[in-house]
């Protein structure tokens, strides 16, 4: 099986993706695959340089990765690729969307809203329907690229404006404190729960990405709460029709409650990634997780037809 390793891209996390690609490729049973690598510097390469692969390996993140358009093209273009869907890749890399079909269903995630200027920005509505401290990010991003915490109102109109500059619509997030996790599904089934502290103030590019940027330990949570997080991330991962695997980030407060950050259809997958590490303490090597990957994103395709 020709397995093209997709990588690249044009978004604002092209080089997290190359390096996901490089680990995948580096993973990838040779005695299984030919192993091709497909590195996109514009948006028409995918067309030219995905010829005669039998499956996409999507190592991309970012619009023109994670946000459903290269999974249309592929669809198109008569070739499987791994991974979620095209509705689920689109409805998942749009924040705000996401969590309204989150609130629908009952999932618990924190309060926000929503500006695509300045102009619409009301710092006293923000202080009074959020209070402080706030996160704002762009709302199509991914990596944490423009993603600022806020702890005063002055300076709330100086992290929209960045945030802008990478999206044309920014969310405010109201803050939930607690201890961070994330969970990673594959094929249906919750694997284990890694705990996240950041060597920062949150869980920032650096801290996810660099070594020793963060502490990163498998937890066994109470039973209780246990129950709830695993309830929060399956109705998350049905919610937005995620399908192969996914990872759902979460803060769990004081109080033992499950708040959903955000759903990821695409994570990554580098040697400092969380996904590899939760496969990892279920007895599933790279190599392996691999596998799955591209065994269960078959099946899948070869459903939606």
């Amino acid at each position: 099986m020709k397995v093209g390793v997709v990588m690249g891209g044009v978004s604002s996390e092209r080089e997290v993706s190359l390096l996901t690609g490089k680990e995948m490729i580096a993973n990838l049973d040779r005695g299984k695959y030919e192993v091709v690598p497909v590195v996109l510097d514009s948006k028409r390469d995918l067309i030219e340089k995905s010829a005669g692969i039998d499956i996409a390996l999507l190592a991309l993140h970012g619009k023109y990765g994670e946000d459903g358009t290269v999974q249309g093209t592929l669809e198109s273009l008569g070739i499987p690729y791994t991974g979620c869907g095209v509705l689920s890749s689109s409805v998942s890399m749009d924040k705000d969307l996401s969590k309204k079909l989150l609130r629908f269903e009952n999932v618990p995630t924190g309060n926000w809203i929503q500006v695509e200027s300045l102009e619409e920005l009301s710092v006293d509505e923000v202080e009074a329907q959020l209070g402080l401290p706030v996160v704002v990010k762009p709302n199509s991003g991914g990596s944490s690229i423009g993603t600022k915490l806020v702890k005063t109102k002055e300076a709330i109109a100086d992290a929209v404006k960045e945030a802008l500059e990478w999206d044309r619509s920014v969310m405010i997030e109201q803050f939930i404190g607690g201890q961070e996790i994330t969970c990673a599904i594959l094929n249906g089934k919750l694997l284990p729960i890694v705990a996240i502290k950041a060597n920062a103030e949150f869980f920032d590019y650096t801290s996810k990405y660099e070594d020793g940027g963060a502490d990163e330990q498998i937890i066994e949570l109470a039973a209780e709460v246990q129950a709830r997080v695993e309830a929060a991330a399956l109705a998350c991962y049905r919610a937005l029709k995620c399908s192969v695997y996914a990872r759902i980030d979460m803060i769990i407060t004081e109080e033992g409650m499950p708040f959903v950050l955000e759903a990821n259809t695409l994570p990554g997958l580098t040697k400092n990634s969380l996904l590899p590490k939760s496969a990892a303490a279920a007895g599933i090597s790279f190599s392996q997780l691999l596998d799955h990957i591209i065994e269960y994103s078959l099946i899948e395709r070869k459903h939606e037809k």
